[in-house]
């Protein structure tokens, strides 16, 4: 009787540890998904326009966090550009806690595939967008619906088993 509490304590532990490795540490949950997105009113990357939510909808597209100094996004980036020029998807940029003239430098040496680049200098919208760390991708549907938060590079995996079927369902809108 003595043996029988450490017994159940340690496999209920190794239930936990079982359970627990079977998830990706990447899928994180996002609360936004089934929701609007959140409002914001920030200027584009050149400085010429305020850009809001609402400028965003009408098709569904990818809201993309991204920094001049993030490994991740240099990883991610011909992806991108790979997206961008052979399957024509729209790509929001949203250039997280990052200085305009690094932004720009890096997007003339490495390729734009966005369609607007908004800036973020003091990461408020990455707060209310719930970014942990760039680069994160959201799908957003036509209607300004968060359907999909992608943690990390987008691969072209991720972009075929996980966001196209997003864009494709008829929720999404075109």
């Amino acid at each position: 009787m003595r043996y029988a509490i450490p017994i159940v304590v340690l496999l209920v532990l190794i239930g936990f540890l079982a359970i627990g490795l079977k998830h990706d540490p990447r899928e994180i949950p996002s609360p936004l998904v089934g929701k609007p997105m959140p409002a914001f009113s920030l200027t584009s990357l050149d400085g010429s326009q305020p850009l809001t939510q609402a400028d965003l909808q009408g098709r569904p597209l990818l809201v993309n966090f991204f920094a001049s100094w993030c490994a991740g996004c240099q990883v991610e980036h011909p992806v991108l550009m790979k997206l961008s020029r052979e399957y024509q998807v729209e790509i929001v940029g949203l250039d997280y806690k990052d200085t305009r003239q690094d932004a720009e430098q890096w997007l003339q040496r490495h390729g734009n595939p966005y369609r607007s680049v908004i800036a973020d200098p003091a990461g408020q919208a990455g707060l209310d967008w719930g970014v942990y760390g760039v680069p994160e991708t959201y799908v957003i549907a036509a209607d300004g619906t968060v359907l999909y938060k992608h943690i990390g590079p987008v691969t072209i995996e991720a972009w075929r088993s996980k966001i196209v079927p997003l864009l494709q369902a008829p929720g999404a809108g075109s």
